[in-house]
């Protein structure tokens, strides 16, 4: 079983954004959600867990190891694939995938070809092995970027913002195949999207403004909202009355009507029923301050 631990983790930039506050988190086999907003500091931590940039305090340790101190403990160990990559033009998958395998130390001709093409066919990439990667598409491009994070057998796996921009078929194949390698090793999921988490992660960290606000499993986030939640349909002229009197926790239109979802530890009456929690509303009452993490 894999171990990462950070405790107290802080990190301020130079033009005065504390993009760390004070992280503490465990995180083991498994899927692993950070949860944020855009700007939340989900990738200045996944750069600082990485070694690419040094916290100003705090431990990071892998496994026992401290790897502030030993990035290349880590990074022995790592796959990552960022928000955004660039590839080579004019070179194939299997070149470009066999080159960034050297990269990575296997040195072996007849174990990395294995690897590769292993890694292709498990990416659903080897029908296009022979394609330029910069003509892919962006799930596919996407899939030949865990196909790249997964070169060497890592033990953390590191995807931030993976999804963004693709499509729902894509998604939900990029998904599927997140969920099969993320059994045996640590996979940390950076992402925006609450329906990436709730689909894919065990347990679960919501970010805002470089400090984490809740952490824990989003069954338990789910079941702590029961019987608190609940849900009317309203006019739209209406909601600025409606959020003077009742803590609103999201809204959505709705054939022209405004649901309104509000928090209220007891029945509000005034035509609202109750409603069933989702990951969205905790993760909107928490961003929001509607109620503490802890829940």
């Amino acid at each position: 079983m894999n171990r990462l631990t950070i405790k107290h983790l802080n990190k301020t930039y130079p033009n005065g954004v504390k993009a760390i506050n004070n992280i503490s988190l465990e995180i083991s086999n498994g899927m692993f959600g950070l949860l944020g907003p855009n700007g939340a500091g989900k990738s200045s931590l996944m750069k600082t867990i990485i070694g690419l940039q040094s916290p100003d305090s705090g431990e990071i340790l892998f496994n026992g190891v401290d790897i502030v101190s030993d990035t290349l403990f880590i990074k022995k160990q790592l796959g990552f694939l960022p928000q955004d990559f660039g590839v080579y033009p004019k070179i194939s998958a299997f070149d470009l995938l066999s080159h960034l395998a050297v990269l990575k130390g296997l040195l072996n001709h007849k174990e990395r070809k294995e690897q590769v093409l292993a890694l292709l066919d498990k990416t659903n990439l080897y029908q296009h092995r022979n394609k330029e990667v910069h003509t892919f598409s962006g799930g596919m491009r996407q899939r030949f970027g865990i196909a790249q994070a997964l070169l060497g057998n890592p033990q953390v796996i590191i995807v931030d913002e993976p999804t963004a921009g693709l499509d729902p078929e894509e998604r939900n194949r990029f998904n599927n195949l997140l969920s099969e390698i993320g059994e045996d090793v640590i996979i940390i999921l950076s992402t925006h999207l609450v329906e990436d988490v709730r689909n894919l992660c065990t347990n679960m960290a919501i970010i805002d403004k470089g400090t984490v606000l809740a952490q824990g499993k989003p069954t338990d986030f789910i079941a702590s909202l029961g019987g608190s939640l609940w849900q009317k349909a309203i006019d739209k002229k209406d909601r600025e009355a409606y959020e003077q009197k009742y803590s609103i926790i999201s809204s959505q239109l709705n054939a022209g009507k405004l649901s309104i979802h509000i928090f209220a530890p007891e029945d509000p009456r005034n035509g609202f029923e109750q409603a069933k929690p989702m990951l969205e509303d905790v993760y909107f009452s928490i961003i929001n301050g509607r109620v503490s993490g802890g829940l």
